[in-house]
């Protein structure tokens, strides 16, 4: 059974950075593809980023050139690092492979 869970979120100010990670278990990692998603209240849960087992990487425009998704296999993590932080950033970012999703971390950007 696969499990991803997140960690890495908080509080940060507009402008600033964090980076999220995402641990893997029950699968053999270096074969799926990862997705970064978040939902914010009120919205459908919605594409940030997605990393495929060749580690092509692909962002929603929202977050192109201030999201970087990465992996590292030995470790069966994904990563999101996150600048250039704005309010409507605010959050909950899921980690996910095919069926399976993660418990989601809180991102909340204000000052």
């Amino acid at each position: 059974q696969i499990q991803l869970v997140e960690s890495g979120g908080g509080l940060v100010q507009p402008g600033g950075s964090l980076r999220l990670s995402c641990e893997a278990s029950g699968m053999f990692f270096p074969n799926f593809d990862m997705n970064w998603y978040r939902q914010a209240p009120g919205n459908d849960r919605e594409l940030v980023a997605t990393i495929t087992y060749r580690h092509i990487t692909n962002y929603a425009d929202f977050v192109r050139g201030r999201f970087a998704i990465s992996r590292d296999n030995a470790k069966k993590t994904v990563y999101l690092q996150m600048t250039s932080l704005e309010p409507e950033d605010t959050a909950v970012y899921y980690c996910n492979t095919q069926t399976s999703w993660g418990q989601g971390t809180q991102v909340t950007v204000s000052s």
